[in-house]
């Protein structure tokens, strides 16, 4: 866990020091977005494909050769910043996107990891420690980068990046080769023996529910951004969303060890907590920051458990031999989520202020809830995919037994 912790260091950092780089590139923070953009769309491609090529081939190349080609696609958008007038902007359309494609499968790596060597509870409080530190991530990687940004450059601060996502994945590559594992995450499983994911009942709501609920979870931050600057105190919008990463943190240590799943109930805390949110912001209300941060802290104490529940979920949904594909689908689905609801929110805000863009947040966290909630009960209680094909192939030796015992002598 730790290895592959690690190697998400640079990944919260990515898409502010490139917005840095371009803004004083070319003075816009418009084409900053654009090119975040382009990586974006280029990482939602890479998402499945990697972690398909991870379930079928050698997960210790995957990690470590797509982790080079990240790395110089980094280093090629500094020289292109250096070599290149601002007016060549749209250049840096096409290193991003292809800096995207190059993204390593390290997130389906490391969720794929979990069911080899953990079952039941013990899966469960795996996911839920990941989840709950991924949030120190997401709170420590981006002061790292602004640090940097501050006291040398933005290009000084990619520079880094580009070197953690050479070391970060051969790191976690190195640990899979001490750990044995010389294959794919499948087991060497012929690519022809399963069924594609969308055919396997409860995969496609499962995305839903992943686009949905992350759409909101992460446009949150433009409603913080959009309450702070009204208030024309930026630097809260920092606050409020450490609150929030704080309070998942400690919902992560203290939910991580109820009872497996609980899918239903976490994403509805989460919706409810969003919810709360809205009649604290204004125009509803003043928007105390003292109210909206415990409204924060305590509505964000659901979203780690919630994303250990659905990993842990989807987990047992996908066949053995496709998980790294299916998380991977996982980032491709958060992506659209993203997509669709940045500028959802964007908009509300424009039009109605932050209740209005809280609220369209709200809505897809109910949304969420209420694609799980049809879900779980299509699909039901579900086993580990492994475990049912452990007991057909049983049967299945059982009933070749049976035939050869029935055989005349």
């Amino acid at each position: 866990m730790g290895f592959g912790l690690l190697a998400r260091l640079y990944i919260p950092a990515q898409v502010m020091v490139l917005t840095f780089l371009i803004a004083e590139w070319t003075g816009s923070y418009a084409i900053g977005g654009a090119v975040c953009t382009a990586m974006t769309i280029g990482q939602a491609i890479a998402g499945p494909v990697r972690g398909r090529a991870a379930d079928r081939t050698s997960v210790v190349k995957v990690l470590a050769v797509s982790g080079f080609f990240q790395s110089a696609g980094f280093a090629a958008m500094i020289v292109t910043t250096h070599r290149l007038d601002g007016e060549h902007w749209w250049v840096m359309l096409l290193v991003g996107f292809a800096t995207g494609l190059a993204s390593p499968p390290l997130g389906q790596v490391a969720r794929s990891m979990w069911p080899r060597i953990t079952e039941g509870e013990a899966r469960e409080a795996a996911y839920a420690v990941e989840a709950t530190l991924q949030e120190l991530l997401y709170v420590v990687a981006p002061m790292l980068a602004t640090f940097v940004v501050a006291v040398w450059s933005p290009s000084v601060a990619l520079s880094v990046l580009a070197a953690w996502a050479l070391i970060g994945p051969g790191l976690f590559a190195s640990a899979w080769w001490r750990a044995g594992i010389r294959g794919g995450l499948g087991g060497g499983a012929a690519p022809g023996r399963s069924a594609g994911l969308v055919r396997v009942r409860g995969f496609v709501s499962m995305m839903c529910f992943f686009s949905l609920s992350v759409g909101a979870l992460v446009s949150v931050d433009l409603v913080l951004v959009g309450w702070a600057r009204e208030r024309g105190e930026p630097g809260m919008a920092g606050v409020m969303a450490t609150m929030w990463a704080l309070g998942s943190l400690v919902g992560g240590l203290v939910m991580g060890g109820f009872p497996r799943y609980r899918l239903g109930v976490r994403s509805g805390l989460a919706a409810l907590g969003l919810c709360a949110l809205v009649p604290a912001l204004p125009p509803v209300s003043s928007g105390s920051p003292w109210v909206i941060g415990a409204i924060l802290a305590v509505g964000g104490a659901a979203i780690a458990p919630l994303l250990a529940a659905s990993n842990g979920r989807l987990a047992d949904l996908a066949p053995p031999e496709r998980r790294g594909e299916a998380f991977g689908w996982t980032t491709t689905a958060s992506t659209m989520g993203i997509a669709i609801a940045n500028p959802l929110v964007g908009s509300m805000m424009d039009r109605g202020g932050p209740a209005l863009a809280g609220a369209a947040c709200a809505a897809m966290a109910v949304a969420a809830f209420g694609v799980v909630l049809v879900h779980l009960h299509r699909s039901g209680p579900l086993r580990p995919a492994s475990e049912v094909v452990g007991e057909v192939a049983e049967k299945t030796a059982d009933r070749r037994g049976q035939a050869a015992t029935d055989l005349p002598r």
